[in-house]
Formats: structure tokens, sequence, C-alpha cells
């Protein structure tokens, strides 16, 4: 039954303005919860579709079975209106349900229809369980940077209280935001701050209609698709591994120059054997994740390109697995069955894969905003900032800080979220 039911007479000096000499109609908003069940809504607009009355914004949530809807309504002008408020506070009643009915100031009103040109953005906050403090923490940062929050949304599922926290639980929660930041990178430093205090992952994006439109996924290879750089695996074989590892990471970390590093790295293979190259390509370690959203994606309509500083032989090898739809990498050259230590130019570095980004989007007929590119080395940074949306994965921190978006929590299908797909929709 109705607990409380709050509506009141009006004055309507105070509710109705003068516009070019015609009156606006009372508006009110209505708050309804109770228990939710099928044809809910039908019952309570079986009334209302029979008043003359305005719908000007509806909505409705459910939370474990309870609904919560609200609708702002605008009433005929004239004393009939309360008659209508009684009509639905009876059958709000009637249901079983919790109502409040409130007056709208007119002037309120067109101030917040004037709101709809305010920047919005979409948070997406990825962790293993969702806890208190991660949503204070976040919530607490929106507010610094006048952000208000529009609607939340949970995109994981249900999670059983029986099951324990481990590294196959995950929890993503959706945030709506409206507001204009005074400082983009400030807001941005200060969601990267707390996801590595509270290690979880934080992606704000500026909520667009290239957003809701991506077509074109361009993937670095090692340490991004596979777990594992094929160069060191490599250099392992050649017995030069430990030399060419310590090269990778200050390549990796941004302190050597990629070309000279390559071109240093790859002197050191000089001699070994091309059969080697197909036992390392069996063998090479699938990034978690990778298989699950490269199917999702095809199934989605998405093209897949991999743009690698690594070598076509083992590009060529994942398009096959997984039916990618363009490769480019460095081509080795081999003489007599052995390596010479050489590529074939032109070398794919950092620049290069920013050209190919921009030559793809062309080629798929998509915008450049419509492109996602994902990595984790500073040769990346080129290609994520072309992207309309750029992922640094599990990248090192001068990677992590220089790009715009940034996981390292989970896998690679948790891109997925960040698109807006809720699990119900991610095919397993």
């Amino acid at each position: 039954m109705i607990d409380r039911v709050k509506w009141c007479k009006i004055d309507h000096q105070t509710t109705q303005l003068q516009t070019r000499g015609a009156r606006v109609s009372p508006i009110y908003l209505l708050n309804i919860t109770g228990q939710d069940r099928v044809g809910l809504t039908r019952d309570i607009f079986a009334v209302i579709g029979d008043l003359d009355v305005r719908i000007l914004d509806i909505g409705q949530s459910v939370i474990h079975n309870q609904v919560s809807q609200g609708m702002m309504l605008q009433l005929p002008d004239g004393p009939e209106h309360q008659q209508i408020l009684e009509q639905l506070q009876a059958q709000a009643s009637a249901l079983h349900l919790k109502v409040n009915i409130s007056p709208v100031d007119i002037q309120d009103y067109q101030h917040w229809v004037g709101q709809q040109g305010a920047d919005r953005y979409t948070l997406t906050l990825l962790t293993r369980e969702v806890s208190a403090e991660e949503i204070a923490r976040v919530t607490q940062a929106m507010v610094e940077h006048d952000l208000n929050i529009h609607d939340i949304a949970r995109l994981s599922g249900r999670l059983p209280v029986d099951q324990p926290i481990s590294n196959e639980v995950k929890s993503c929660v959706e945030f709506s935001l409206q507001g204009r930041p005074k400082d983009i990178a400030a807001m941005r430093a200060s969601f990267l701050k707390i996801a590595s205090e509270l290690d979880v992952d934080i992606a704000i994006q500026e909520d667009n209609a290239f957003r809701r439109s991506r077509r074109l996924v361009c993937f670095d290879m090692d340490s991004t698709l596979i777990d594992a750089e094929v160069i060191d695996e490599l250099a392992r074989h050649a017995g030069v591994g430990a030399e060419v590892a310590a090269i990778t990471d200050q390549a990796m970390r941004g302190e050597l120059d990629f070309r000279q590093s390559f071109i240093r790295r790859m002197s050191l293979l000089k001699g070994l054997s091309e059969t080697v190259l197909e036992q390392v390509a069996a063998e090479l370690p699938i990034m978690e994740g990778a298989e699950c959203l490269i199917k999702n994606l095809k199934a989605y309509g998405f093209k897949t390109a991999i743009l690698s500083g690594g070598f076509t032989y083992f590009g060529k090898h994942l398009q096959q697995r997984f039916g990618i739809d363009h490769v480019y990498a460095n081509q080795l050259e081999i003489v007599d069955g052995q390596l010479t230590g050489r590529v074939i130019e032109p070398v794919v570095d950092g620049a290069r894969k920013a050209e190919l980004l921009y030559e793809l989007a062309r080629l798929e007929g998509v915008d450049a905003q419509q492109t996602i590119a994902v990595g984790d080395g500073a040769n990346d940074l080129p290609m994520l900032s072309a992207a309309g949306l750029g992922i640094a994965f599990r990248a090192k921190p001068l990677v992590r800080e220089a790009a715009k978006q940034s996981m390292s929590t989970h896998g690679l299908d948790s891109i997925l979220y960040l698109l807006g797909y809720k699990d119900k929709d991610i095919l397993r």
C-alpha cells in the first residue's frame, strides 16, 4: 500500500510562466517505487493514457525486483489538474506502489532543458568486486572536476554471494556523466592516480557519436595479443636472450629509440635457422582475453588489424588462427635458410604504426575517430594518440601516463566494457 503520497495544491502564479502571452501548463515530477512485475508500467499508463497529460521525461531502473520509475508530466492548465493528481494517487495505491508527486518550477525546468548541450562523458570502473571505497574515491573525483552523474549501469553479470573473489571475477560499472571539467588533463590524471592506488581500471571517454560507432581495431602484437616478445624468444633460441631482453626493456620504457634498438637486437640474431620460426610460432602464449575479444569484434562487425614492430611471420600465424583482417609488421630477411640479422625495409616503428592506422581507416571507409588502438610500448604511443580510442594495455608507467586510457587488471576482453557491451552481450 502507499506509505506516503506527496502532492499539493499550488499557486499557479508561482508555477506558470508568461511566455509571449501564452500560459505554460503546470509540471509535476512523479517518483514511483515498489515491487516490480510484468505489466506494471502498462497498468500505470492505463490511467495516464486516458488523461490529458504531456510526458516530458521518463526513466526506470530495477534492482532486485524493486522498481524505481520517474516521469515528468505537464498537466492541462486549469482546475482539472488536481483531479488528475488524485487519479494518479488512487492508481498507485491500487497497484501497491509508493509515489511521490511534486510540482516543478517552470524556470527550473527551462534551466534543466538548457543543460542538454553540456559535455557528456562515460566513465567505466573495472575491478574484481566493486567496493564502497572505490565508488567513494571515483565519485569524489567527479565532484572535484564538475561532473554530475546522469546514469549508473552495471555491465558485468551479478555475482553470487558465495563466490570467492579471484582473478576470474570481474565487476564493471558504467557512469554516464554531464559537465564541463576545467582541466581535462588534470581530470584524467586524477582518475589514473585513483586507479593505480586502488589497483582498478578507470576509463573516461567523451560520450559522442564516434564512441558508439567504432569500426576498426588495431593491435600491437608482442605483449598485447601475445603474452611474450617474439624477438626475445628468438634470441633465447640463438643463445643471446639476456642481451636482447635488456635492449627490449629499454625500448619499451622509452629509454632507447625504437629503430636503433631494433637494429641492435636484430644483429644479434644473425645466423639463426629459419626452422626456429615455426617452433616459436607454435608455442606463442596468447594474451588473456584475446581470443574472446577478437571473436566478439568479428561477430559485431568490427575490422581488425595487427600493426606490429615484431615480425610478419608471427602476425600471419595469428591472422590464420583468429581471422584478423590486416597484418603489417617487419619482414625478416632470410638467406640460405638463416636469418641475416636484418629486416626488409621499411621498418614498422611508432610513426609507421600511426600512418598505417590512418591508411586502414581510409581503406575501410571510416573516420579516424572510429578507430581503436591497443598497445603496451612507447613505440605504440603515436598509434594510441592517432586512434579515436587509444588503450595502453598492461603498459609501462611512461606509456600509461601518456595514453588517454589504460587497462592493467584484467584481460583484453575487458575492452568490450569500454565499448558499452554487457556480459549478456559477450560471446564466450
